[in-house]
């Protein structure tokens, strides 16, 4: 029986290029793909798929947040990462969620298909790649900052920023100038002692802002 493949991401080229090239694998099928999270999650309420691939970073939800959600009603779903995503701190965060695998978009055919494979079986599965970026990392030091420490709005902010929402829709949402939210931007890095998008993102993560 062919391996049955859901895949979750929301850019189309993606869902279907990952379509053409699971079909060219033997043994497999992609019986299901979506763009969002929420309509896969109603469709594994109801079907059985062999393996989940899906991305780090999603408008509605992130695949960290999306495996933790799933792990509570799918406990022995493999879930295989696929993106483009190379940060430890965050594949680390990825795998306490209970994601099954981790490969880069950059990887081949002859990995993918060996990552699927493996996943099915139960086993995880660690791209090279992403495993030397794990054993070179060095750590940096986790911000001593609190969500207490930060405005009411700092912290609205910050939970937009790391769902990869843009200044000007932040503005929008927020009914805020985008020079205003450049400004909380500044602040909040500032404040965080971080660099960019991502420390901001892996604060959020590491104090469940998202």
């Amino acid at each position: 029986m062919a391996l049955r493949i859901a895949i979750c991401d929301d850019h189309p080229i993606i869902l279907e290029s990952l379509g053409l090239l699971i079909a060219t694998m033997p043994d497999m099928e992609v019986v299901a793909t979506f763009n969002h999270a929420h309509p896969m999650q109603a469709y594994l309420r109801q079907h059985e798929v062999d393996v989940l691939i899906t991305d780090l970073t999603m408008p509605d939800v992130n695949g960290i947040e999306l495996t933790m959600a799933l792990r509570e009603q799918h406990k022995r779903l493999p879930i295989l990462m696929l993106t483009v995503e190379e940060n430890h701190q965050l594949i680390k965060a990825a795998f306490n969620a209970g994601i099954s695998g981790y490969v880069l978009k950059k990887a081949g055919r002859t990995e993918l298909e060996k990552a699927i494979r493996t996943v099915s079986t139960g086993e995880k599965y660690i791209s090279n790649i992403v495993f030397e970026e794990l054993l070179n990392a060095h750590e940096e030091e986790d911000s001593k900052v609190l969500p207490s420490q930060l405005t009411a709005r700092e912290i609205e902010i910050v939970k937009l920023i790391a769902q990869e929402f843009s200044s000007a829709e932040i503005a929008r949402l927020l009914f805020l100038s985008p020079g205003t939210v450049e400004t909380h931007r500044h602040n909040i890095i500032k404040k965080l002692q971080v660099k960019n998008v991502v420390g901001i993102t892996k604060f959020a993560i590491r104090n469940g802002l998202i």
